[in-house]
């Protein structure tokens, strides 16, 4: 899934703008002929969700449709053109000139539709239906009625199972590009170390095996060094080693970058050319340790969301720049793509700036009742070949995350842990067990180079844990439990991470713990909503985190304020998680994060 390039070989162009938009609430598009070109009711930014766009429509998870018409640039004839939308949310159905080019479910990894033999020079229609409904059946499920299991299960509005906004639409670009007829269609780029030098294998795909051979040239280069090689190609690709002496090494203090070039030769002359940007680096997990570049790790930093006020789940490029800007002030190294992978220029972003990454499919709020089950196993199992295909390549990732907060433990058993942290024989349903078995030994045989995990709220209980190299838990004693009581919560956290320890000796991340905190509301005494009780609560675990040697990161729950479902305890229907406002302005606790992560006084 290589991102597309302008070059000498190929070329690309971007259909972003505004596209003809009509709302489908009883879904009679598909059975009037909408595919073939539709009357406009509006017109709608691309790429945004559509949600905050209209009047009246903000809550819409329904069905709707985008069109638009282009002519193909000069020079595109020869080529084999291809459409690639980077994110639709949540199914997408694509139309070409009234020809059905096939349909795509996920709403944040790329999908492509080959249309050489359907475009046109001139007068092309774009027919895209996008179906945003929430169900059982989907990734991440909707409309449960409240989470299954619970005594007395809230509602959301709408019904998601989990705490962000369900914004729907085409929310990154999308874009027309060619490759020539012998192209490279992949790369996989693995690095190691050899002492001082780099190793970097290169692994390269390309089209029509089998017709006339090519060969593959490989060229490394950067900081002071080159290094090139020449290889044959028989059948779908070839392998090559490039060796890199006294490399530099890719980290957060020093992100440095090597040019990969590669390029595919017939009698001499090039055919297709390919670059990309790679580190030289190691990732490894050693006892309860995590090693980069076989030194210790320590990630500190946030989850955070892609949201912002009228774009919704809009790529953004001025707002990536802004966050990153926040996370290198407050002395953040890292951040977890909670809770689905994020955008390709995010993630270009992050091996730039030297930021270390959490790659999370949009497996959040799962349950593992029968309704839908089959059907939810397989499109994780999608969900994660797609994020690895995509992301493999950038050294900024470290690390595979599977689900956020499944729903895997009883009932009964959760009770019983929670009142004094017993863990009663077999806790968690056999089916998340098994599924989350076969889904890391899925990441494994793609990508033997990361270590995988799976973000848990079921703590102790979480039998899974079994089956990662890391574990991560979210919790929030002294708000969501043991409210208002920041150092009762502070010491059942200590006794639970300890107990986790225990049972999992491996390396610990507290992956989301923190407060809401309306902006402006202040208290002396601190007390909950607070911006003092948010800089308090904070400022004790991360405390806490620190004196914890297998501890090895620590990530805010959350960067920023953001959009949520109505429910009875999201005032304003947002998450005030944030220690930056949804504007990004600081709150108290940004202040104090910043002191601590600096090695100064927080008081």
């Amino acid at each position: 899934m290589l991102y597309p390039q302008s070059n000498t070989c190929r070329q690309m162009t971007d259909l972003s703008g505004f596209w003809d938009f009509r709302f489908d609430p009883a879904d009679q598009g598909v059975e009037q002929g909408w595919g073939a070109g539709f009357d406009p009711g509006e017109i709608i930014a691309v790429p945004a969700s559509w949600n905050d766009q209209f009047v009246d429509w903000r809550d819409y998870t329904g069905v709707a449709w985008y069109q638009t018409t282009f002519d193909l640039p000069w020079g595109w004839h020869g080529q084999k053109i291809f459409v690639r939308f980077n994110a639709v949310s949540y199914l997408a159905r694509v139309w070409l000139n009234g020809e059905c080019l096939g349909e795509h479910e996920g709403g944040y990894l790329p999908f492509v539709f080959d249309i050489t033999d359907r475009v046109k020079a001139e007068g092309n229609r774009l027919v895209v239906r996008v179906d945003g409904d929430l169900a059982p059946d989907r990734v991440p499920p909707g409309k449960l009625g409240g989470l299954p299991g619970a005594a007395f299960p809230t509602v959301n509005f709408p019904d998601t199972s989990y705490d962000f906004f369900p914004y729907c639409g085409i929310q990154r670009p999308v874009i027309l590009y060619t490759q020539p007829p012998d192209a490279i269609t992949d790369l996989t780029v693995i690095t190691e170390l050899d002492g001082t030098d780099g190793v970097v294998r290169v692994r390269i795909e390309r089209s029509t095996p089998g017709e006339a051979p090519l060969t593959a040239r490989v060229t490394l280069a950067g900081h002071g060094a080159e290094s090139s090689t020449e290889r044959r190609i028989e059948g779908t690709g070839t392998e090559a080693t490039l060796i890199v002496r006294d490399a530099a090494l890719w980290s957060p203090d020093t992100p440095n970058l090597y040019d990969l070039r590669v390029e595919l030769l017939r009698d001499g002359a090039v055919v297709d050319r390919y670059t990309l940007a790679i580190g030289i680096r190691t990732i490894a997990v050693e006892g309860d340790r995590l090693l980069l570049n076989g030194e210790p790790l320590k990630l500190v930093g946030f989850g955070r969301h892609e949201d912002f006020p009228v774009v919704g789940k809009g790529l953004l490029p001025a707002l990536i720049v802004k966050d990153y800007a926040l996370m290198r002030w407050i002395g953040a190294n890292s951040f977890r793509t909670s809770h689905y992978p994020y955008s390709e220029q995010m993630m270009d972003l992050a091996d730039r700036l030297g930021f270390l990454v959490i790659d999370e499919t949009p497996a959040v709020g799962l349950f593992f009742f029968e309704e839908g089950l089959e059907k939810r196993n397989r499109l994780c199992q999608q969900m994660i070949r797609e994020m690895i295909d995509r992301d493999k390549n950038h050294p900024s990732v470290i690390m595979w995350s599977i689900a956020n907060e499944p729903h895997t433990a009883y009932l009964e058993a959760r009770e019983a842990y929670y009142r004094d942290l017993t863990v009663v024989d077999h806790p968690s349903r056999p089916e998340a067990v098994a599924a989350f078995k076969a889904q890391a030994e899925l990441v494994r045989e793609l990508d033997p180079t990361r270590p995988v995990t799976l973000v848990s709220h079921e703590g102790a209980l979480e039998e899974a844990f079994e089956f990662m190299d890391v574990i991560c838990l979210n919790r929030y004693h002294g708000w969501y439990s043991l409210s208002g009581q920041i150092d009762h919560g502070l010491e059942r956290l200590d006794a639970e991470i300890e107990l986790i320890h225990r049972l999992y000796p491996k390396p610990f991340i507290l992956s989301e713990f923190g407060t809401d905190a309306i902006p402006g509301h202040h208290a002396q005494p601190p007390e909950m909503f607070s911006e003092e009780y948010q800089a308090e609560f904070l400022t004790k675990q991360i405390q806490l985190t620190n004196a914890k040697p297998f501890v090895v990161g620590q990530h805010i729950w959350n960067l920023c304020d953001f959009k949520t479902s109505q429910a009875v305890h999201r005032v304003g229907a947002t998450n005030y998680k944030g220690i930056f406002t949804r504007d990004r302005r600081p709150k108290l606790a940004a202040h104090r994060v910043r002191a601590l992560w600096h090695g100064e006084d927080a008081t």
